[in-house]
């Protein structure tokens, strides 16, 4: 065997695993490689866990490798309200069973609150405060040391008033900890075989209405049938933001499905749609699909 001793050899072939499993997906770089055992390395640290989970490909990650490294020494708990679509959550609970990760359903409040529903430019600070707040019982009810979420270092700079409320809660990011970005999310998603590493961006369904329009339940209704006809369309990334004087759909997808969404025919039957739903009028944003449209100009995204 070379001189290779049976201990070194099955070393050996662990490295070769690795490497191939980089050739294979063609991004597994030692430095991703690092930043998967960093991220498993901060977790440990933890003792226990509770894992705010959305479904999403940031959280997704998170609970997987947590719960990998944790076991029932972890939670996971997805907040159900209004501005999480039925579909969202369907996947969530599946994706959870299938790894095996305890999952508890917390259903919030946050569309009972005034200062949620005036809809401020810091709106997602109280959806936060009021997820933490219950997270926060949870983990004391059941001797959990710390509770995370899915902040990452593609987020800083970004505007995002509900880090605030995780700093007044005491939450970790771990994904921010271990120093991985959004690529590097979906990469070692990738790696790991996780269905949510392509998946598009689904903030919550509120961030669609503008700021200083008031936040409802019938809205968020109406924006979800409207966003999920689009993508059965076939439309990947896509926002219809809820205007309400009309009311008016904006929908904006990316770029290169402009042309696809004007097709007379594809258009048309986008209209009759969003009509049955309840919108007067509906728009095609030509700028197409981008971060934080509704933002006030002086907010940085």
């Amino acid at each position: 065997m070379d001189g290779l001793s049976n201990g070194n050899f099955g070393s050996t072939i662990s490295v070769i695993s690795i490497k191939f499993n980089a050739l294979w997906g063609g991004i597994m770089t030692d430095v991703i490689l690092n930043k998967l055992d960093s991220l498993r390395s901060v977790v440990r640290g933890y003792g226990s866990c509770l894992v705010a989970y959305s479904g999403g490909v940031d959280s997704a990650l998170l609970t997987v490798v947590t719960h990998e490294q944790l076991g029932d020494r972890m939670l996971a708990v997805i907040a159900d309200s209004p501005s999480l679509p039925r579909r969202e959550l369907s996947e969530a609970k599946l994706l959870a069973e299938e790894h095996g990760i305890p999952l508890h359903v917390l259903h919030t409040s946050e569309f009972q609150n005034p200062d949620y529903q005036s809809n401020p430019v810091n709106r997602c600070f109280y959806c936060k405060h009021e997820l933490f707040t219950h997270l926060k019982l949870l983990a004391s009810d059941r001797s959990i040391n710390v509770i995370v979420y899915g902040e990452n270092t593609s987020d800083l700079g970004d505007w995002r008033p509900g880090a605030e409320a995780a700093a007044k809660f005491e939450v970790r990011s771990p994904l921010k900890e271990a120093g991985l970005s959004k690529e590097n999310i979906r990469e070692i998603s990738t790696y790991l075989g996780l269905s949510t590493a392509d998946k598009p961006q689904m903030p919550c369904l509120s961030s669609r209405i503008p700021y200083g329009q008031e936040v409802t339940p019938e809205k968020v209704g109406m924006i979800e049938k409207a966003e999920f006809f689009l993508r059965d369309m076939g439309f990947n990334e896509v926002r219809v933001r809820h205007h309400e004087s009309g009311p008016v759909a904006r929908i904006e997808v990316v770029p290169e499905q402009l042309d696809q969404l004007r097709v007379e025919e594809t258009f048309e039957a986008v209209r009759a749609s969003f009509t049955r739903i309840g919108y007067a009028e509906v728009q095609v944003d030509e700028q197409g699909y981008r971060r934080g449209s509704l933002n006030p100009s002086e907010i940085k995204i």
